[in-house]
Protein backbone atom coordinates (compact mmCIF):
# COMPACT_ATOMS: atom_id res chain seq x y z
CA UNK A 1 0.00 0.00 0.00
CA UNK A 2 2.92 2.37 0.69
CA UNK A 3 4.28 1.63 -2.79
CA UNK A 4 0.87 2.41 -4.27
CA UNK A 5 0.89 5.94 -2.89
CA UNK A 6 3.24 6.93 -5.70
CA UNK A 7 0.84 5.83 -8.42
CA UNK A 8 -2.45 7.14 -9.76
CA UNK A 9 -4.25 4.00 -10.96
CA UNK A 10 -7.06 4.06 -13.49
CA UNK A 11 -9.07 0.85 -13.87
CA UNK A 12 -10.89 -0.57 -16.85
CA UNK A 13 -13.44 -3.38 -16.39
CA UNK A 14 -13.70 -5.53 -19.51
CA UNK A 15 -15.85 -8.47 -20.61
CA UNK A 16 -14.04 -10.72 -23.08
CA UNK A 17 -15.48 -13.62 -25.08
CA UNK A 18 -12.97 -16.46 -24.57
CA UNK A 19 -15.10 -19.30 -25.98
CA UNK A 20 -12.81 -19.92 -28.94
CA UNK A 21 -9.67 -19.49 -26.86
CA UNK A 22 -10.71 -22.06 -24.22
CA UNK A 23 -11.60 -24.56 -26.95
CA UNK A 24 -8.23 -24.03 -28.67
CA UNK A 25 -6.31 -24.47 -25.42
CA UNK A 26 -8.17 -27.70 -24.62
CA UNK A 27 -7.57 -29.15 -28.10
CA UNK A 28 -3.83 -29.48 -27.43
CA UNK A 29 -2.32 -32.43 -25.56
CA UNK A 30 -1.46 -31.73 -22.83
CA UNK A 31 -3.94 -28.83 -22.58
CA UNK A 32 -2.36 -25.40 -22.51
CA UNK A 33 -2.58 -23.18 -19.43
CA UNK A 34 -5.18 -20.42 -19.53
CA UNK A 35 -2.85 -18.25 -17.42
CA UNK A 36 -0.09 -18.80 -19.99
CA UNK A 37 -2.52 -17.78 -22.74
CA UNK A 38 -3.40 -14.57 -20.90
CA UNK A 39 0.31 -13.87 -20.31
CA UNK A 40 1.19 -14.44 -23.97
CA UNK A 41 -1.68 -12.27 -25.22
CA UNK A 42 -0.82 -9.54 -22.72
CA UNK A 43 2.84 -9.67 -23.72
CA UNK A 44 2.04 -9.29 -27.40
CA UNK A 45 -0.42 -6.45 -26.79
CA UNK A 46 2.11 -4.63 -24.60
CA UNK A 47 4.85 -5.10 -27.22
CA UNK A 48 2.58 -3.34 -29.72
CA UNK A 49 2.01 -0.49 -27.22
CA UNK A 50 5.25 -0.38 -25.18
CA UNK A 51 4.49 2.86 -23.38
CA UNK A 52 1.95 1.08 -21.14
CA UNK A 53 4.73 -0.67 -19.21
CA UNK A 54 7.26 2.15 -19.11
CA UNK A 55 8.32 3.58 -15.73
CA UNK A 56 10.43 6.37 -14.25
CA UNK A 57 13.89 5.83 -12.78
CA UNK A 58 15.63 7.61 -9.88
CA UNK A 59 16.01 10.79 -11.95
CA UNK A 60 12.43 10.82 -13.17
CA UNK A 61 13.42 9.75 -16.67
CA UNK A 62 11.00 7.56 -18.60
CA UNK A 63 12.41 4.05 -19.14
CA UNK A 64 11.14 1.71 -21.86
CA UNK A 65 11.64 -2.06 -21.81
CA UNK A 66 12.94 -4.16 -24.70
CA UNK A 67 10.74 -7.17 -23.87
CA UNK A 68 7.69 -7.93 -21.77
CA UNK A 69 8.36 -9.86 -18.56
CA UNK A 70 5.12 -10.98 -16.90
CA UNK A 71 5.09 -11.11 -13.10
CA UNK A 72 2.42 -13.58 -12.02
CA UNK A 73 1.45 -15.66 -9.00
CA UNK A 74 1.56 -19.47 -8.85
CA UNK A 75 -0.07 -21.50 -6.09
CA UNK A 76 2.57 -23.85 -4.64
CA UNK A 77 3.00 -26.14 -1.66
CA UNK A 78 5.72 -25.14 0.80
CA UNK A 79 6.25 -26.80 4.18
CA UNK A 80 2.77 -28.29 4.04
CA UNK A 81 1.05 -24.99 3.30
CA UNK A 82 -0.43 -23.62 0.08
CA UNK A 83 1.25 -20.32 -0.79
CA UNK A 84 1.13 -17.84 -3.69
CA UNK A 85 4.59 -17.66 -5.25
CA UNK A 86 5.64 -14.68 -7.36
CA UNK A 87 7.23 -15.79 -10.63
CA UNK A 88 8.41 -13.89 -13.72
CA UNK A 89 7.69 -15.23 -17.20
CA UNK A 90 10.50 -13.76 -19.26
CA UNK A 91 9.97 -12.53 -22.83
CA UNK A 92 6.26 -13.36 -22.76
CA UNK A 93 5.76 -11.26 -25.89
CA UNK A 94 7.70 -13.67 -28.13
CA UNK A 95 7.51 -17.09 -26.46
CA UNK A 96 4.99 -19.79 -27.47
CA UNK A 97 2.10 -20.50 -25.12
CA UNK A 98 3.21 -24.13 -24.80
CA UNK A 99 6.60 -22.97 -23.52
CA UNK A 100 5.00 -20.67 -20.94
CA UNK A 101 2.60 -23.42 -19.88
CA UNK A 102 5.46 -25.84 -19.27
CA UNK A 103 7.29 -23.28 -17.17
CA UNK A 104 4.24 -22.64 -14.99
CA UNK A 105 3.76 -26.36 -14.39
CA UNK A 106 7.44 -26.87 -13.56
CA UNK A 107 7.43 -24.09 -10.98
CA UNK A 108 4.18 -25.35 -9.44
CA UNK A 109 5.74 -28.79 -8.94
CA UNK A 110 9.19 -27.52 -7.88
CA UNK A 111 9.52 -24.00 -6.46
CA UNK A 112 13.28 -24.26 -6.85
CA UNK A 113 12.77 -23.66 -10.58
CA UNK A 114 11.80 -20.06 -9.78
CA UNK A 115 14.15 -17.37 -8.51
CA UNK A 116 11.61 -16.27 -5.90
CA UNK A 117 11.15 -19.90 -4.91
CA UNK A 118 14.86 -20.25 -4.25
CA UNK A 119 14.72 -17.09 -2.15
CA UNK A 120 11.81 -18.55 -0.21
CA UNK A 121 13.84 -21.66 0.49
CA UNK A 122 16.82 -19.56 1.59
CA UNK A 123 17.28 -16.70 4.01
CA UNK A 124 15.08 -14.18 2.28
CA UNK A 125 11.96 -15.31 4.16
CA UNK A 126 13.63 -14.46 7.48
CA UNK A 127 14.98 -11.14 6.21
CA UNK A 128 11.48 -10.06 5.14
CA UNK A 129 10.35 -10.22 8.78
CA UNK A 130 12.67 -7.34 9.69
CA UNK A 131 10.52 -4.19 10.27
CA UNK A 132 10.68 -1.81 7.33
CA UNK A 133 12.41 -4.29 4.99
CA UNK A 134 9.46 -4.66 2.60
CA UNK A 135 9.07 -0.89 2.33
CA UNK A 136 12.73 -0.60 1.33
CA UNK A 137 12.40 -3.48 -1.15
CA UNK A 138 9.43 -1.88 -2.90
CA UNK A 139 11.16 1.49 -2.98
CA UNK A 140 14.18 -0.03 -4.71
CA UNK A 141 12.10 -2.14 -7.09
CA UNK A 142 10.05 0.86 -8.13
CA UNK A 143 13.01 3.01 -9.22
CA UNK A 144 16.04 0.82 -9.91
CA UNK A 145 16.24 -0.31 -13.58
CA UNK A 146 18.38 -3.32 -12.64
CA UNK A 147 16.00 -4.55 -9.94
CA UNK A 148 13.00 -3.68 -12.09
CA UNK A 149 14.27 -6.06 -14.75
CA UNK A 150 14.35 -8.85 -12.17
CA UNK A 151 10.85 -8.18 -10.85
CA UNK A 152 9.04 -8.04 -14.21
CA UNK A 153 7.49 -5.23 -16.23
CA UNK A 154 3.77 -6.17 -16.15
CA UNK A 155 1.71 -7.83 -13.43
CA UNK A 156 -0.86 -10.50 -14.34
CA UNK A 157 -2.90 -11.89 -11.45
CA UNK A 158 -5.44 -14.67 -11.93
CA UNK A 159 -8.08 -15.00 -9.22
CA UNK A 160 -10.87 -16.40 -11.38
CA UNK A 161 -9.43 -19.91 -11.23
CA UNK A 162 -10.55 -20.13 -7.59
CA UNK A 163 -14.19 -19.35 -8.33
CA UNK A 164 -17.01 -20.92 -10.32
CA UNK A 165 -18.75 -17.83 -11.69
CA UNK A 166 -18.05 -14.47 -13.23
CA UNK A 167 -16.89 -11.37 -11.44
CA UNK A 168 -14.32 -8.61 -11.82
CA UNK A 169 -11.92 -7.40 -9.17
CA UNK A 170 -9.53 -4.55 -8.48
CA UNK A 171 -6.14 -5.61 -7.19
CA UNK A 172 -3.95 -3.87 -4.68
CA UNK A 173 -1.51 -1.16 -5.87
CA UNK A 174 1.82 -2.45 -7.19
CA UNK A 175 5.04 -0.98 -8.53
CA UNK A 176 3.96 -1.96 -12.04
CA UNK A 177 2.68 0.65 -14.45
CA UNK A 178 0.31 -1.95 -15.90
CA UNK A 179 -1.57 -4.70 -14.06
CA UNK A 180 -4.03 -7.20 -15.51
CA UNK A 181 -6.34 -8.99 -13.08
CA UNK A 182 -8.08 -12.07 -14.46
CA UNK A 183 -11.49 -12.51 -12.88
CA UNK A 184 -14.16 -15.18 -13.24
CA UNK A 185 -15.65 -16.86 -16.29
CA UNK A 186 -19.31 -17.63 -16.89
CA UNK A 187 -21.72 -18.38 -19.75
CA UNK A 188 -23.56 -15.26 -20.88
CA UNK A 189 -25.62 -14.19 -23.89
CA UNK A 190 -23.60 -12.51 -26.63
CA UNK A 191 -24.43 -11.33 -30.12
CA UNK A 192 -22.62 -13.40 -32.77
CA UNK A 193 -23.50 -12.90 -36.44
CA UNK A 194 -26.64 -10.99 -35.44
CA UNK A 195 -27.82 -13.85 -33.22
CA UNK A 196 -27.90 -14.06 -29.43
CA UNK A 197 -26.00 -17.19 -28.35
CA UNK A 198 -24.49 -18.42 -25.06
CA UNK A 199 -20.74 -17.77 -24.86
CA UNK A 200 -18.02 -18.12 -22.25
CA UNK A 201 -17.18 -14.61 -21.05
CA UNK A 202 -14.19 -13.59 -18.94
CA UNK A 203 -14.15 -10.60 -16.60
CA UNK A 204 -10.86 -8.73 -16.90
CA UNK A 205 -9.57 -5.67 -15.05
CA UNK A 206 -6.83 -3.52 -16.54
CA UNK A 207 -5.12 -1.03 -14.22
CA UNK A 208 -2.62 1.57 -15.46
CA UNK A 209 -0.68 4.26 -13.65
CA UNK A 210 -2.13 7.49 -15.03
CA UNK A 211 1.04 9.33 -14.00
CA UNK A 212 2.82 7.38 -16.77
CA UNK A 213 0.14 6.38 -19.29
CA UNK A 214 -2.58 8.61 -20.75
CA UNK A 215 -6.08 7.38 -21.44
CA UNK A 216 -5.78 7.05 -25.22
CA UNK A 217 -2.71 4.73 -25.19
CA UNK A 218 -4.33 2.68 -22.44
CA UNK A 219 -7.52 2.33 -24.51
CA UNK A 220 -5.54 1.26 -27.59
CA UNK A 221 -3.75 -1.37 -25.53
CA UNK A 222 -7.06 -2.64 -24.14
CA UNK A 223 -8.48 -2.94 -27.66
CA UNK A 224 -5.40 -4.87 -28.83
CA UNK A 225 -5.62 -7.22 -25.85
CA UNK A 226 -9.32 -7.92 -26.41
CA UNK A 227 -8.63 -8.68 -30.07
CA UNK A 228 -5.93 -11.22 -29.16
CA UNK A 229 -8.06 -12.88 -26.49
CA UNK A 230 -11.23 -13.13 -28.56
CA UNK A 231 -9.56 -14.21 -31.81
CA UNK A 232 -6.85 -16.75 -30.89
CA UNK A 233 -5.87 -17.62 -34.46
CA UNK A 234 -2.45 -16.11 -33.70
CA UNK A 235 -1.78 -19.18 -31.56
CA UNK A 236 -1.26 -21.15 -34.78
CA UNK A 237 1.83 -19.04 -35.51
CA UNK A 238 3.43 -20.34 -32.29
Amino acid sequence: MRAGRRSFPVHGLLEVDVTDAVAALASVEPPLSFTAFIAAATGRAVAAHPNVHAYRDWRGRLVFNDHVDIATMIEVDHDGASLPLAHVLRDADIRPIADLSSELREVASNIGRSESGRLLQGRAASLMRIPGSMRLVYLLLGRSPRLRQRSGTVAVTSVGMFGTSGGAGIGQPTIMTLSVLVGGRSRRPRVVDDEVVPRLVLDLTISVDHAIVDGAPAARFAAALIELLEHPSWMDDD
